[in-house]
C-alpha cells in the first residue's frame, strides 16, 4: 500500500520533536551541574561549531575507519574519570593520559584537529571537553547509530591525575557487582550499563583485554577457562591471538557488523560470543538478561535507550559557568605547559 509523504513527513517531525522534549526532560533529571548545559550553546558565539568538529570526524573515519570505536571510547574515559572535562586529554608525567589503562586510547589527533580549526574561525570559544562529547556523538552518527542532539557548554578541567584512573574506570576482567558500583557511583543506573556497554558494538581491543578468558598449556597452546563463551568464537579468538601474539595486533569487539553502530553487539551476546568477561556477565546475571535479550530483538529500542544514556553520560560532572577553563590547545592547560 502507498504511503502518502504528507503524512509520513508529518509523522517524522512528530518523532523528533518527541525526541528532543524527551532529551530536555533527562538533561533537566541528570545532575545539577548539566542544568548549566544548554541546546545549541554556541548558536551566537560560534555558529558552525557542531559542523566543524562532525566534519572533522567524518573526514578522519573516511581515512582511518577505526576513528569512531576511539572517539567513543575517549567519551567513556574523560568522563568516567574527574567528570567530561576533556581531563584525559592534558599531557604529561603523572596525568590520566599517562596511566596504563589509558595508554590504548586512540583519537587525540581527530580531537585536536578540530580543536585548531575552531581555534581559527572562534578562537577562545568552545571548549575540548565539549569536542570530546560532541565527536563521540558524530562517531555513532556516522556508524549507522541514533543521530541526536546533546547539550553543550562544558568547561575544560585543569586537573589531571593518573592516580584517579584506575578506581574510576571498567576493567573487561569486571563481575557485574563492581560494574554496577562504579556506574551507581556516576549517577548511572543498571539500564544505562546494558545500554551503554552497547558502545562495544564498534571498536577493536588487544588481546591483552580478554587474555584472561584462556590459560596456556604445556604446549604452550591456549585452551579456553570460561565457559560461557561459544566454543566456535573461542578458537577463532585464540587463531587471531595466539600465545606471543604482537602487541599491536586487536580484535573487532563486534565480529559480525565491526563498523556500524547497531544491536548486533546483543545478538552476539545472546549468541555467547561476548569478546570481554565484562560483557558476557550482562546475559549471565538474570538483573540484566532481559534487557540483553530485549535490545537483541529490537534495534529501535537500544537506539532511543542509547540516546537518553549518552546523554546522562556526557552530562556526568561537567564544569559548566566559571569553573574550569577553555584551552586553547587541548593537551595543555591555559598556563602553556603540560602537567
Amino acid at each position: 500500500m502507498a504511503t502518502n509523504p504528507k503524512v509520513f513527513s508529518a509523522r517524522t517531525r512528530l518523532c523528533s520533536f518527541l525526541v528532543l522534549v524527551l532529551l530536555c526532560v533527562v538533561v533537566s533529571a541528570v545532575s545539577p551541574s548539566s542544568a548549566s548545559l544548554v541546546f545549541n550553546f554556541y548558536e551566537a558565539s560560534c555558529p558552525a561549531a557542531e559542523l566543524i568538529v562532525s566534519n572533522t570526524v567524518r573526514s578522519a573515519s573516511s581515512s582511518d575507519p577505526t576513528v569512531p570505536g576511539k572517539l567513543l571510547r575517549l567519551v567513556f574515559h574523560d568522563c568516567f574519570v574527574e567528570g567530561c572535562d576533556a581531563s584525559v586529554l592534558l599531557q604529561g608525567n603523572g596525568t590520566e593520559r599517562s596511566d596504563p589503562g589509558n595508554r590504548s586510547l586512540g583519537g587525540f589527533q581527530v580531537i585536536d584537529s578540530a580543536k585548531r580549526m575552531l581555534e581559527i574561525f572562534c578562537p577562545g570559544i568552545v571548549s575540548c571537553a565539549d569536542v570530546v562529547a560532541l565527536a563521540g556523538r558524530d562517531a555513532v552518527a556516522i556508524t549507522g547509530g541514533p543521530q541526536l542532539q546533546i547539550p553543550t557548554g562544558r568547561r575544560d578541567g585543569r586537573a589531571s591525575a593518573a592516580a584517579n584512573v584506575r578506581p574510576n574506570i571498567i576493567d573487561t576482567t569486571f563481575t557485574m557487582n563492581e560494574m554496577i558500583n562504579i556506574f551507581t557511583a556516576k549517577g548511572l543506573s543498571l539500564e544505562d550499563l546494558v545500554v551503554l556497554s552497547g558502545a562495544h558494538t564498534i571498536g577493536s581491543a588487544h588481546c591483552s583485554a580478554f587474555s584472561d578468558r584462556f590459560q596456556e598449556d604445556s604446549k604452550g597452546k591456549l585452551t579456553p577457562i570460561d565457559a560461557s563463551l561459544d566454543g566456535n568464537y573461542a578458537n577463532e579468538l585464540m587463531q587471531k591471538c595466539p600465545v606471543g601474539a604482537s602487541d599491536s595486533v586487536t580484535v573487532f569487539n563486534d565480529p559480525k557488523t565491526s563498523s556500524s553502530f547497531d544491536n548486533q553487539y546483543y545478538r552476539n551476546l545472546a549468541a555467547h560470543k561476548g569478546l570481554f568477561q565484562s560483557d558476557s556477565v550482562l546475559l549471565d546475571d538474570k538483573r540484566t538478561r532481559n534487557l540483553v535479550e530485549d535490545l537483541a530483538n529490537d534495534q529501535e529500542k537500544f537506539f532511543q535507550s542509547w540516546s537518553q544514556s549518552f546523554l546522562k553520560l556526557t552530562s556526568i560532572g561537567v564544569k559548566t559557568g566559571e569553573e574550569g577553563e577553555i584551552r586553547q590547545s587541548c593537551s595543555m592547560t591555559l598556563v602553556g605547559e603540560e602537567l
